[in-house]
């Protein structure tokens, strides 16, 4: 009963966050980007705080450093960014040509098999198709940025965001004593013991990869412009950015830089330097970024992290990717620990087959 009572309380109190977030996913992003924010820069916090300095400065300071260098990051990285993928978008067309060129003996192939007839059926339906969707994309995102609705969401958040993150950090002991006063006394240190993981599996990710993906972004945008790659910027910055799921970003950003490099050059020289610098960035991140910021916590595992991703965008957007990531750790931790009382329960265990009686001499 004590075990049904348990899965009881905290199954409601998952659909209760579930509810609250589906009520209040309009106003809750500047909140999420806070608390992360608080969590990020909570060790700064403490550092200073060992030398004398309160919470409410030290936060104060740390949050403006902080601030001012993401906000001076994003002017300098955004327009450069957007100029490529605008020339990105025109240049398009003539790279599928050059890819269906390639794919054009398959194609013919695959036309024998399913009875077509006619050199470019297959090729104008999927031109068609895919000028459908990049032109669809192309006034999806000039509406939204042509949207006030756009801007007072990118404002409100730029204007909450410190604020939420500022009082966070100041009252972290508060909030943390009130967390801990909460708890039912009778178990009171084994969700410590959660918690401690849940914010080991955290701190890997949030402190440890995308701390690494940060560096990849920058070290592979850097590196390829300087090799003269149409689009590097944009390349090294997007594989970066998907190098939150390890090995992904720089998997993506090798295949990407290298098929441009071919079309931009024809030279397998240049492909072999493109791809050398994926693969150098690959043998830092993993002898020495990785070792670094991460040690022996290896965090959340890839294919977790994805398919967290990928729920919480489906079911909340933008906001469910920020969340995607805590509610993971929470549910690997827990689903570990309910996998190891299964395996100490009776429901695991071989129950032992009972002894028949010797000796019974009332037996007919």
């Amino acid at each position: 009963m004590d075990t049904q009572k348990h899965v009881v309380f905290w199954a409601a109190a998952f659909a209760f966050f579930i509810t609250l977030v589906f009520l209040f996913k309009a106003v809750l992003m500047p909140f999420v980007l806070g608390f992360a924010i608080a969590y990020l820069l909570n060790p700064l916090i403490n550092k200073l705080g060992k030398c004398g300095l309160s919470r409410g400065p030290a936060a104060l300071v740390i949050l403006s450093i902080f601030f001012i260098t993401l906000f001076g990051f994003l002017a300098a990285v955004l327009p450069l960014a957007y100029d490529q993928l605008v020339q990105l978008s025109e240049d398009l067309p003539g790279y599928i040509d050059n890819i269906w060129s390639w794919m054009k003996p398959l194609t013919v192939r695959l036309q024998e098999i399913t009875g077509q007839t006619g050199d470019t059926d297959i090729q104008s339906l999927f031109r068609d198709h895919l000028s459908s969707a990049v032109d669809v994309s192309r006034e999806v995102v000039k509406k939204i940025l042509a949207g006030g609705q756009f801007f007072m969401g990118i404002l409100s958040v730029a204007i909450f965001t410190p604020i939420v993150a500022y009082f966070v950090m100041k009252d972290w002991n508060n909030i943390s004593n009130w967390m801990v006063n909460l708890m039912p006394r009778d178990h009171k240190n084994t969700i410590m013991g959660l918690l401690e993981q849940i914010d080991a599996k955290l701190s890997g990710f949030i402190r440890g990869q995308i701390s690494v993906a940060f560096i990849l972004g920058i070290t592979y945008a850097i590196a390829l412009s300087l090799a003269g790659l149409k689009y590097g910027f944009l390349i090294g910055l997007l594989s970066g950015l998907l190098s939150v799921i390890p090995m992904v970003g720089s998997a993506v950003g090798l295949i990407v830089a290298v098929l441009v490099a071919w079309f931009q050059s024809a030279d397998w020289m240049y492909v072999l330097i493109i791809a050398a610098i994926f693969l150098v960035g690959q043998f830092i991140e993993g002898n020495f970024l990785t070792p670094k910021m991460m040690g022996k916590n290896v965090g959340l595992h890839p294919l977790w992290i994805f398919f967290a991703l990928l729920a919480g965008g489906a079911l909340f957007g933008v906001l469910g990717m920020f969340l995607a990531v805590p509610v993971a750790a929470v549910a690997g931790v827990l689903l570990a620990f309910a996998i190891g009382r299964y395996k100490t329960s009776s429901f695991y265990k071989k129950t032992p087959a009972k002894k028949p009686r010797k000796g019974n001499k009332n037996a007919t």
